[in-house]
């Protein structure tokens, strides 16, 4: 895809649905594991007690992801460029801190992680308008 058919804030947005999902997907595969349910059901999860505040963050970094998804569309150019570095970099801290060695989350969390270097790159190299020559300049990019 080029910037010139899809603009960056659509495709930084799409990114950030494409990490989400398979954050979900993740999660939904790894109850499927024998003795998976048992354990949440008992309080834990591979050997972390669940607490009202474990849940708190755990809601909080998945809403990273989720929130990304409207604010790669929303800020102003320069906020979300960082924000969206700032984002993935908390993503991939998580999902890799977090996760499990497993192989189906194992092979999730490198698409994840994937997508997150994608999208902190197109970050990086994404620049206002006004900076590149006018036949580069695209309303989408504003």
């Amino acid at each position: 895809m080029h910037t010139e058919v899809v603009g960056m804030r659509a495709r930084l947005s799409a990114a950030w649905v494409f990490v989400m999902l398979n954050m979900v997907f993740a999660d939904i595969l790894s109850f499927m594991s024998p003795g998976a349910l048992q354990q949440v059901l008992a309080g834990t999860a591979e050997g972390i007690q669940i607490t009202p505040a474990f849940l708190l963050v755990a809601a909080v970094v998945a809403e990273v992801p989720i929130s990304m998804v409207l604010l790669s569309l929303l800020l102003p150019q320069r906020t979300a460029r960082w924000a969206n570095i700032g984002a993935a970099v908390v993503t991939v801290a998580f999902v890799l801190g977090m996760g499990s060695a497993t192989p189906h989350y194992v092979f999730i969390a490198a698409l994840e992680t994937l997508g997150c270097l994608a999208i902190a790159w197109w970050s990086w190299t994404w620049r206002p308008a006004e900076w590149r020559a006018p036949s580069a300049r695209l309303a989408t990019d504003m």
